[in-house]
């Protein structure tokens, strides 16, 4: 063909000039260009083509057609079927030249390439059938996660190049390599299609004139100018591939595909480190070399790409290695010759066979997978890891992947694993899928972050954990100052990527900062790690941090729910004095007025209420919070909590499944189910939840204070006692060990013991627990005098507590233990009639506690007891016939 501009004489099948790069005319009277473009819809949802294939839906649209998903009848199977344009099919070398090519792709029989099956007409339309390939294309993954990952990138390339590989091989090149063409499924094994249109590297002169066979943003030079193409032109297909996927965009871009073509013919494509800072310099010299302009200088075979992948990979850290599941490959072009009646008896046997062993296999499965489609919106967010020279910024990566968990947490589709429940995951060696099951999601996102100055640089990764298929990735160098955007940006990929919808308030709420000052967002970052540790000195210094927070933004809500929740947790943990809950509640309601959606301001108040014994302003509180934030299990926890002392089991066993469902890794929610289950009088089911606990955290106080309980009710006084020496070793000074340990000694009898603990205990704070109990031990040792004054301390406290609202039932049970010892049933019975009233519902405790002996033998304390054992076996049986 000659050129029209310098009449320089092409071969028939040439785009453009190779001389001037003129694009050619075609030599057909109907211009075709086969890059992909919209025909119009010819096939409809339902319909039966060429009286064989069912039409079940559209699968794309491309220059050639459009493309079905089809149900095969005759073998019931499902295929591909490509309806040729008219336009294209009323040309018949090209027609002649799709079987040709047919015949040599036919050749192709390997698990990366998709099977061609035959060309076919049906009332004067072309068709073509090939294997169905459910999956995703390249390029759509591309679109959507923009960089892959270097796993990623590797393990899909190096597919391709097994693919590609055997085609080569039996003398087949693609010419039209790109990520359209390239099929991923579920499992992340890789297929290469289209090679229908392949040519032959035997054949010659088929390939119609004017014909663009290719795309231009991946075609190679060779084919740009119209030479003879083989493999290598392949190759530099797919390093261009291989560099879109590193970099998310492809290296020559241009207004119209003569600009593009000229481009990969003349111009040097940028370093794709240049795109990729992360991207080893090792890949980044492959993808370089697959695409020279001279194909001498490309790498000679798919099995040279495929080995220097080999290489490179395995410098990659193990998790972030991409090993698809390999299925079996077996070709469908066998033929077996076979006589129908010696076969007839044996296939109704198979076929009985595969029909139970479906009906088996939905029988035993069926749950499991309503299950699992249940938890395709999850996430768990693992401890980022630290990257940072000196390796001191780990309370940085802490609270990033904190802020992470927290903006996740504000899409109400999301079920987002809290922060209490991955921070185990810390450095830890278990595999993604273990992590996943024990946390309940099908997604873990993994990272690390490095923060150098005012620089920082952030790696993130979504991973499908079922099938370790990295399903999204990106990396971020920015300067420290975007951190807050990188958050954000974080949070919106992954519910992009799960397609979570978002409303208008949710995508407000995620993109909000928490401060203008990175100094005080720092300072609170710091708080938050001490203020996690859960100890009396680190709880202090959460609170030095939350204030030098607010020096430098005194308008940070945050660092005052942080306040909120320090204070309280320093009254209700560490015994201090109860007007450090004015201080939280003034603190959290601080924060609230600051941001009034802000979930962790609502729980701190929760939770400043809970130590008042404000039970249903905390309810409201913390309602509130979980409102704002689904995944707040702290504030869910504590509302099952407050339930318990109300004597409304049934509502704190329904909040504990949702905390066991959102954190069934934490141990709070193996304790608050084990609490509830000793409520229920059920104290073999109590001591195995209290046990998972401790099997979580060996030194969760809420398992062992829950076990001693458990032991007391049980009659098994020497385990309490056993239980409360261990807590003891661990936190000597804990108010809480210590009346757990003088309670286990006082159910003993060990009077002297006992007595030691408790006073103790007083040392550090005078409660309606400790000094009563002190009160029996000198009463029981003739120390009268002394025990009185006890009693009346704990008087005056009870009284003090009732007149500001104090709602715990546990309070008129003090006065009740305080008259029984001194033997005034009446009043002790009156009282126990007003502590029912509030909730108590502890007769176990009632039969058993030596300060009730004095009303072991009284009538009405019995019938009381009784009345209160009745309750609790309805409740009981009724929880039992929901479960």
């Amino acid at each position: 063909m000659k050129c029209p501009k310098c009449n320089f004489k092409n071969p028939d099948d040439t785009v453009y000039c190779g001389k001037c790069a003129t694009p050619l005319p075609s030599s057909k009277e109907i211009s075709v260009t086969e890059t992909l473009e919209t025909p119009k819809e010819e096939l409809t949802t339902g319909s039966t083509f060429a009286k064989r294939y069912q039409i079940i839906e559209e699968l794309g649209k491309g220059g050639m057609g459009k493309v079905y998903k089809a149900l095969d009848t005759e073998i019931k199977e499902k295929v591909a079927l490509k309806l040729i344009k008219p336009e294209i099919a009323a040309d018949k070398r090209m027609i002649e030249r799709f079987q040709n090519e047919l015949k040599f792709a036919r050749k192709i029989s390997h698990r990366n390439v998709c099977r061609m099956y035959d060309l076919n007409k049906e009332e004067g339309s072309y068709y073509i059938t090939m294997e169905y390939v459910p999956g995703d294309d390249l390029k759509g993954m591309i679109r959507m996660i923009r960089q892959l990952s270097e796993g990623q990138a590797i393990s899909i390339a190096k597919q391709v190049c097994e693919g590609l590989s055997e085609a080569h091989r039996v003398g087949v090149v693609h010419r039209d390599l790109k990520p359209q063409n390239i099929m991923i499924d579920k499992d992340g094994n890789v297929r290469i299609m289209d090679f229908g249109i392949a040519r032959s590297l035997k054949a010659k002169g088929i390939t119609g004139a004017g014909v663009m066979i290719g795309t231009p943003e991946y075609m190679s030079p060779e084919q740009v100018e119209g030479k003879e193409v083989d493999q290598r032109s392949d190759i530099y297909s797919l390093g261009v591939i291989l560099y879109e996927m590193v970099t998310g965009r492809v290296p020559f871009e241009g207004d119209t595909p003569f600009t593009i073509g000229m481009k990969h013919k003349s111009e040097t494509p940028k370093d794709p480190q240049e795109l990729n800072t992360q991207l080893p310099s090792d890949l980044s010299r492959v993808i370089l070399r697959c695409m020279e302009k001279n194909k001498e200088k490309r790498y000679q075979s798919a099995g040279e790409v495929r080995s220097e992948l080999d290489n490179i990979e395995k410098g990659i850290p193990t998790t972030e290695r991409i090993i698809p599941k390999r299925k079996p490959f077996t070709t469908k072009d066998i033929t077996v010759t076979f006589q129908l009646k010696k076969l007839f008896i044996p296939a109704l046997v198979i076929i009985a066979l595969l029909i139970a062993g479906f009906i088996i296999w939905r029988l035993i499965f069926q749950k499991e997978a309503v299950s699992s489609a249940k938890g395709e919106l999850s996430v768990a967010v693992l401890p980022l890891v630290d990257l940072s020279r000196q390796k001191d910024q780990g309370y940085f990566c802490d609270g990033m992947t904190e802020a992470i968990i927290e903006k996740l947490s504000q899409i109400r589709e999301l079920k987002v694993s809290s922060r209490t429940s991955v921070m185990r995951y810390k450095n830890t060696d278990k595999d993604i899928k273990e992590i996943s099951k024990e946390l309940g999601v099908a997604t873990i996102l993994e990272g690390s972050v490095q923060k150098e100055k005012d620089s920082i640089r952030v790696h993130a990764q979504l991973i499908n954990a079922e099938d370790n298929f990295h399903i999204w990735s990106d990396h971020y160098d920015r300067k420290l100052i975007s951190v807050f955007a990188i958050q954000s940006d974080i949070a919106q990929q992954i519910a992009k990527v799960l397609k979570a919808k978002l409303s208008p308030e949710e995508e407000e709420r995620i993109a909000r900062k928490p401060t203008e000052s990175l100094t005080a967002y720092d300072y609170y970052l710091r708080g938050r790690e001490y203020y996690v540790r859960y100890k009396k000195q680190d709880n202090e210094h959460s609170i030095k941090l939350f204030k030098k927070a607010l020096e430098y933004d005194p308008n940070f809500a945050l660092a005052y729910s942080g306040l909120g929740d320090s204070y309280a947790q320093g009254t209700l943990k560490f015994g201090y004095p109860d007007s450090w809950l004015d201080t939280s509640i003034e603190a959290s309601k601080k924060a609230i007025s600051l941001n009034p959606d802000l979930s962790e301001g609502y729980k701190a108040l929760g939770l400043a209420y809970l130590g008042k014994g404000w039970h249903r302003k905390s309810i409201e509180a913390n309602q509130k919070a979980v409102e704002l934030n689904p995944n707040n299990i702290q504030a869910v926890g504590n509302i099952g909590f407050i339930y318990l002392p109300m004597g409304e089991f049934e509502k704190a066993l329904q909040w504990s499944k949702k905390q066991l469902e959102v954190a069934p890794s934490f141990p709070y929610s193996y304790s608050m189910r084990g609490s509830i289950y000793l409520a229920l009088d059920d104290s073999a089911k109590a001591e195995q939840w209290y046990n998972k606990a401790l099997e979580l955290q060996p030194d969760f106080i809420g398992g062992f204070e829950g076990l001693i309980n458990c032991y007391l009710a049980q009659g098994k006084y020497q385990k309490a006692i056993e239980q409360s020496q261990k807590w003891l070793l661990m936190a000597p000074d804990s108010p809480g060990a210590l009346n757990s340990a003088g309670n286990a000694e006082l159910f003993s009898g060990n009077y002297d013991q006992a007595q030691q603990y408790y006073q103790k205990s007083i040392e550090f704070k005078p409660t309606i627990f400790n000094l009563p109990n002190l009160g029996y031990i000198y009463w029981k040792k003739e120390q009268k005098e002394e025990a009185r004054e006890l009693f009346d301390q704990s008087l005056i406290l009870c009284q003090e507590l009732l007149e500001k609202g104090n709602e715990s039932p546990r309070i008129p049970y003090c006065i009740v233990a305080i008259n029984a010892v001194q033997d005034n049933k009446e009043e002790a019975c009156k009282w126990l009639q007003k502590a029912i009233d509030a909730g108590w519902r502890d007769f176990r405790l009632g039969e058993q506690s030596p300060l009730l002996e004095n009303l072991h033998e009284n009538e009405q304390f019995k019938q009381m007891m009784a009345q209160v054992k009745e309750m609790v076996d309805k409740m009981r049986k009724q929880i039992e016939k929901e479960d």
